[in-house]
């Protein structure tokens, strides 16, 4: 197990992400009264998802967001080196579990620019909302049916977008990442603003 740990950390510090971020993305993402002029609840509805889409097909989510069993890492969202696998429970075979290499926590590397992200828990989203390659409309008509959503209601899916810790790792991944657009409370109050106007869909 140690010789293990040793190659997850010798991996990560070798630089498993690019250099060259771009700017933090905190004005990028509007509001929900950005959109209050649109009279028409379907359309208001759609326009409002293709915000919270700025989000959810940014690498924050989508690295862990994946259709197969790999996750991916960076803003190029390269496959994990080390490579893993998903494994039981979306936490990594058996010999390599993701906390093998993440703790609770981001960790600045000891030498050179980045760091090893990091939250408790730290774990792939289930296999059945895997976003990667989807247009926004299939991760919205995705998103929002249970059997392929872990079961959450519209009302969860409001909170568990404003207050998961997990997905507010987006918007605070450590240094060498690209913060997802604007911030978890916005990303919060436009979910909720799209519940509101019916929850409808974008078209591809």
């Amino acid at each position: 197990m140690l010789g293990l740990m040793r190659y997850c950390r010798f991996v990560v510090l070798a630089g498993f992400l690019t250099v060259g971020w771009a700017a933090n993305a905190q004005d990028d993402l509007s509001g929900p009264d950005a959109f209050a002029s649109i009279a028409d609840r379907e359309k208001r509805a759609a326009a409002l998802f293709e915000e919270m889409g700025k989000v959810l097909q940014h690498p924050r989510c989508l690295n862990c967001h994946p259709v197969d069993d790999t996750p991916r890492q960076g803003d190029a969202m390269q496959i994990h080196n080390p490579p893993v696998v998903r494994g039981e429970a979306d936490f990594g075979a058996a010999a390599m579990r993701c906390n093998t290499c993440h703790g609770s926590e981001n960790v600045a590397y000891t030498t050179g620019e980045g760091s090893i992200p990091g939250h408790d828990p730290w774990h792939l989203a289930p296999k059945e909302m895997g976003w990667i390659g989807l247009s926004l409309r299939a991760i919205c008509e995705q998103i929002k049916d249970p059997e392929r959503n872990g079961g959450k209601t519209l009302r969860d899916l409001v909170e568990h977008n404003a207050r998961d810790g997990l997905v507010g790792w987006g918007w605070e991944p450590g240094e060498g990442r690209e913060p997802a657009p604007g911030s978890q409370e916005i990303f919060g109050a436009l979910t909720q603003a799209w519940v509101a106007a019916g929850a409808g869909c974008p078209t591809d």
